[in-house]
């Protein structure tokens, strides 16, 4: 968001800013023993708010000591998850304690997001987008047995960006990076991820199955370990240098195909941006 609009004030009820995403009214009042803060979130965070308070004024208790931060991961929204904290059109930390009258701007994180190395570890309930990232070359760690605790530190170690849809993980303050994954199903999964984070990508670089790099070899190489049909109907093959794995276009190559595709459309339109500036 530029300069200009950071400092264009926030108009009352019954302007034009609802219509833009803007939850508006905002103040304060009193709610029993301390205060409520009503929060203006961005329209793309909306899906972390309930569904009684999407699109509505967010009120949350406010204790005058807990930081700004606190209180926008109080209302659902986790902090990985904010772009921004605007407050009378200047940008604060989320360490920022809100004062009377202040009116409080959340906005979300701008994409394309750029992040150092574009290394990413999944939580155990992304295997499956696990595996569609390594089709496409992304460096996507994943094991299928790490709790909480132990993706944090792998996560710290290896400077990878935790994808979760686990929100408590996101609120987790010894984690150093993570991204909330939207959507149900795979290909959404994918597609945001993509748009997200817009990765380079290096199609049939990858093992699906351990993330290791992949490497040609020649058939009299691996003919031993293939069976008489794979011998006799393909001659180009590549083998994993971590797990040994070996890898042909067989019969799902056409579903490969288009995962590969699919990711090559994705990142060419979420791009555009960039190749503008």
């Amino acid at each position: 968001m530029d300069e200009a609009a950071l400092r264009r004030p926030i108009g009352g009820p019954g302007d034009n800013y609802r219509r833009f995403g803007w939850v508006t009214s905002v103040g304060w009042h009193a709610g029993g023993v301390g205060l409520e803060i009503c929060l203006c979130f961005e329209a793309g965070l909306w899906g972390f708010l309930g569904t009684r308070r999407r699109g509505d004024e967010v009120w949350v208790a406010y204790d005058r000591t807990s930081s700004l931060g606190h209180v926008v991961e109080s209302a659902g929204v986790p902090l990985p998850e904010v772009g921004s904290l605007v407050v009378g059109g200047r940008v604060v930390s989320p360490s920022y304690r809100p004062e009377a009258g202040d009116v409080v701007r959340v906005l979300a994180v701008r994409r394309p997001q750029v992040v150092p190395g574009q290394r990413f570890l999944l939580d155990v309930h992304l295997g499956t987008l696990a595996r569609w990232l390594r089709v496409v070359g992304v460096d996507a760690a994943y094991e299928n047995d790490l709790d909480d605790d132990a993706l944090i530190v792998r996560a710290n170690a290896e400077r990878r960006v935790l994808l979760t849809q686990d929100r408590g993980l996101l609120r987790r303050r010894s984690l150093w990076l993570g991204a909330y994954v939207r959507g149900a199903r795979p290909e959404e999964q994918f597609g945001d991820v993509l748009e997200r984070f817009v990765p380079r990508l290096a199609p049939w670089t990858r093992c699906t199955a351990c993330n290791g790099s992949l490497s040609s070899v020649s058939k009299d190489e691996v003919e031993g370990e293939l069976r008489p049909g794979t011998r006799r109907s393909y001659d180009t093959f590549t083998r994993c240098l971590s797990c040994g794995r070996v890898y042909w276009r067989g019969a799902h190559g056409a579903r490969l195909e288009w995962i590969v595709e699919n990711a090559q459309r994705i990142i060419s339109v979420a791009s555009f941006p960039i190749q503008g500036l």
